[in-house]
């Protein structure tokens, strides 16, 4: 079973690669760490609420479309 922290990163990166984003697009806009934004794709890092919104900003969808 997948982790919450997996499914998040698994529905950036489709959603990021789907728009034509790349992590530099998304590290540009937030002043994030191209290692930070890797770490939620790959599922090892847990991001706050905060940071997900931020995300789903810089993505164009919603928190709940990036965290189905």
């Amino acid at each position: 079973m997948k982790s919450e922290a997996q499914k998040l990163g698994e529905n950036l990166k489709r959603i990021r690669t789907e728009k034509g984003i790349s992590q530099g697009d998304i590290v540009r806009e937030l002043g994030m760490p191209r290692s930070f934004v890797s770490s939620i794709e790959n599922g090892r890092t847990n991001p706050t609420l905060a940071t997900i919104a931020k995300l789903a900003k810089a993505i164009g969808v919603s928190v709940g479309e990036l965290m189905k």
